[in-house]
């Protein structure tokens, strides 16, 4: 089991959502952190709310896109922490838009963050965490990563590599008996800001799209809070657990998927369908 108490750990994406929920549940179970984020001010609050927990904290702005960024974050976290042994690679963005609503240019911009920032974070700190008497990774996916919606093409590219990475990553580590456990993480809908923040595909000129997707995530799918998704990555952690689902309806859309492979996207669209009928009836 990876022992929380007495350890330190590097989180990307903690100036809000999970991250941040990450950062504060940590540093509760006596965890010292190094957060990184692009939003300085966001990584400052979150900074003081930890320092008033006793924890020693270091803030790092860093765009996870950019390999140099994420190597300097490793260097200069590991050099404040140098007990430095559990990496959260989380920080990740939304696209909203159908294939051929988002061009190419969006769709890389996605990857760069939510599938290379993984890797790039595996890569900066593992020489590091090599070193350490046993070492954590966690690297956010989705439950997008799991099943594949329509209007969710970059996402789920994104996700669906990071599982798969992030799994033979592992068996990698368990072949070669270093001292490194990895958690892959599939979250459901979890009210963060995510969804808010998404940008716009080019092709897309109806504006009220996003206020549509934004107020159907909030009410419809957005059913765990942040602070319940962190406690349960950090059981994760101290299970060695290999992958992790959170909220029930990750932990349908698995089941669903499992039992019908290639159909499970007609059963939740007739779900979906179902639900907005009956509220347009009240």
């Amino acid at each position: 089991m990876t022992a929380i108490q007495g350890s330190a750990a590097a989180v990307t994406g903690a100036a809000s959502g999970i991250g941040r929920a990450l950062a504060i549940e940590l540093a509760g179970r006596g965890c010292d952190l190094a957060i990184a984020d692009r939003d300085e001010a966001g990584l400052a609050a979150v900074a003081a709310e930890l320092a008033a927990r006793g924890r020693k904290v270091t803030t790092h702005r860093i765009d996870v896109s950019e390999p140099a960024q994420i190597q300097e974050f490793a260097h200069a976290a590991t050099a404040a922490h140098p007990g430095l042994n559990i990496v959260v690679n989380n920080a990740g963005v939304a696209l909203l838009g159908q294939f051929n609503e988002i061009d190419q240019a969006q769709f890389e911009w996605l990857m760069n963050i939510d599938f290379w920032g993984v890797v790039h974070g595996c890569r900066a700190f593992l020489p590091h965490l090599e070193r350490q008497k046993t070492a954590h990774i966690v690297n956010i996916s989705s439950i997008f990563g799991i099943i594949a919606p329509a209007g969710q093409t970059a996402y789920c590219a994104s996700k669906f590599a990071v599982r798969g990475f992030s799994e033979a990553l592992r068996h990698e580590f368990w072949l070669a008996k270093r001292p490194i456990n990895l958690t892959v993480v599939h979250p459901g809908g979890i009210k963060t800001n995510i969804v808010r923040n998404m940008r716009t595909g080019a092709g897309i000129t109806d504006n009220a799209r996003r206020a549509e997707s934004i107020e159907r995530f909030d009410n419809e799918f957005a059913k765990t809070t942040a602070q319940a998704a962190a406690q349960t990555i950090i059981a994760g952690i101290e299970k060695n657990a290999p992958r992790v689902l959170i909220g029930n309806d990750a932990k349908f859309m698995d089941l669903l998927q499992r039992f019908r492979p290639g159909r499970y996207f007609s059963v939740l669209q007739r779900g979906i369908e179902k639900r907005a009928a009956q509220a347009a009836a009240k």
